[in-house]
């Protein structure tokens, strides 16, 4: 089992340790390349570069992309406290064909003395005029950590675009079991918070890949971008096998639409995410 950092939360250099091991671990930032001043040593840089894996078919970027550049929360950052999502939505003004960067720009809506707000848009780096999308957030605090922590050194990843490149899915260790029903196999230390639960990244991942998947089972296509999506997290992801089965809803005028159930299989099938997420025709 992996250790919840709470746990060294009376040893300051330990738990610097650990978070400095636990973050500079952590695959969701770093793969996709976002990069968290609040967190990280260096120069404040709120964009991000897109590849080919990151847009799907289209060329419309994923929204799983936009919600890990912009998970939301309040901006808690795990140097003053332990934080923990609990709703985070999007809404896409436009899919981003084309766009080469984007760049998240986040407001700190309130910190209270549990619960945090935040939003960001997200428009296109290089043409700020485009906006391509909201997100919003709540996140809770969970726990407290010693006091000094300090900025980190990070290693980013370095990913060179091609179209062979594995679909993020994979990168995040999913695997499909049907059309409706992805995988991720037990907690491992590359996909966990520093609390020992499955990270908001994969999660973003699979629910969005279970979502896609089974619409585009239902329509027999994949010419689809997508509009919006509401994510819950109803409990910490602590075990695994984490299993998401998405059901597909009726068409509407070009809209398609999945919701989506994750469930901890090593948690007595515990129900700890639910999503929606809403497509289009392109």
């Amino acid at each position: 089992m992996i250790r919840d950092i709470r746990e060294l939360s009376d040893d300051p250099a330990a738990y610097a340790a650990e978070l400095q091991r636990r973050w500079g671990g952590l695959l969701s930032y770093r793969y996709i390349g976002r990069n968290h001043s609040s967190m990280n040593v260096g120069p404040a840089d709120d964009t991000v570069t897109l590849r080919s894996d990151m847009c799907d078919d289209g060329g419309g970027i994923l929204l799983c992309v936009f919600g890990i550049a912009s998970p939301e929360g309040g901006l808690v950052s795990d140097l003053e406290a332990v934080p923990n999502p609990v709703v985070h939505s999007c809404q896409v003004l436009d899919p981003g064909v084309g766009v080469t960067r984007f760049e998240v720009r986040t407001e700190d809506l309130k910190r209270g003395q549990r619960m945090s707000y935040s939003r960001s848009l997200i428009v296109d780096a290089d043409d700020p005029a485009r906006v391509l999308a909201m997100t919003e957030g709540q996140g809770v605090t969970i726990g407290v950590p010693p006091e000094g922590l300090q900025k980190m050194t990070v290693e980013p990843i370095e990913v060179v675009d091609s179209p062979d490149l594995p679909p993020l899915w994979q990168v995040f260790g999913g695997s499909r079991v049907d059309a409706r029903t992805w995988l991720i196999p037990r907690l491992s230390s590359n996909v966990a918070s520093p609390d020992a639960a499955l990270h908001v990244g994969p999660q973003f991942v699979l629910t969005e890949t279970a979502a896609r998947s089974c619409v585009a089972d239902s329509v027999h296509t994949d010419a689809f971008f997508g509009v919006s999506s509401h994510t819950m997290f109803l409990a910490r992801a602590k075990v695994g096998p984490f299993r998401f089965v998405a059901e597909p809803l009726p068409e509407v005028d070009g809209a398609l639409a999945a919701r989506t159930r994750a469930y901890d299989d090593g948690a007595d099938g515990k129900l700890v995410t639910v999503t929606t997420h809403v497509f289009r025709r392109f």
